[in-house]
């Protein structure tokens, strides 16, 4: 990473950390739900920030070719959520719990479709970066622009709890992210629009 791409890399880093930090997480406590946790893996690539999202198989037992964040299921051995998150993005994707760097968490995510509340935490991560996909769960990577997705946030009826309501998706290149992925996506990127307002572009 050049010289430039680091400086802004880091003040953005810390501006999102402030901001993440002034906020209330909300926590969602429900013995019929599931907990799980994901990562939003963060980068600079090219003068652009980036999110990373992954395409899941058609051969896992639940969210089949669906695009979600690199996570899953808490399991007792992981001790924390943001264990799981980490856990579960290092066997997903392959990156190391020692090249991530957390910035926060957002607040807690319903999963309606999979009874899951899933707790979002917020990372930074180096890039380029080689990861290792286990294949049997992630299908693709897909790297996001975040000025892309911020231009691409359309509503659309969706049915929850058996009702039709006004819902949030987005669309990257023939990507669709929809339920609780563009959720919480929604709620991130109201956070990191302000901290990105005053740099300059790429």
């Amino acid at each position: 990473m050049f010289a430039a791409e680091s400086y802004y890399y880091y003040n953005m880093k810390q501006r999102l950390r402030e901001a993440l930090a002034l906020r209330r997480k909300r926590h969602i406590v429900d013995p019929d739900l599931v907990s799980a946790a994901v990562l939003l893996p963060i980068y600079r690539k090219d003068g652009q920030y980036h999110i990373l999202l992954i395409r899941r198989t058609e051969t896992v037992k639940k969210h089949k070719g669906e695009i979600s964040f690199p996570g899953g299921v808490y399991e007792e051995r992981d001790g924390s959520l943001l264990e799981t998150a980490l856990r579960e993005s290092a066997e997903e994707i392959g990156l190391k719990a020692g090249d991530v760097e957390i910035l926060g968490e957002l607040d807690d995510e319903v999963s309606v479709t999979t009874n899951y509340v899933i707790s979002p935490f917020i990372a930074a991560i180096p890039w380029p970066y080689r990861f290792r996909l286990d294949r049997r769960e992630t299908e693709e990577i897909i790297e996001a622009p975040i000025d892309s997705l911020l231009k691409s946030n359309y509503l659309r009826p969706e049915i929850i709890n058996g009702e039709t309501v006004t819902a949030d998706y987005y669309k990257y290149r023939d990507r669709i992210i929809w339920g609780a992925t563009a959720r919480i996506l929604n709620k991130f990127l109201a956070i990191l629009a302000p901290v990105l307002e005053d740099e300059p572009p790429g």
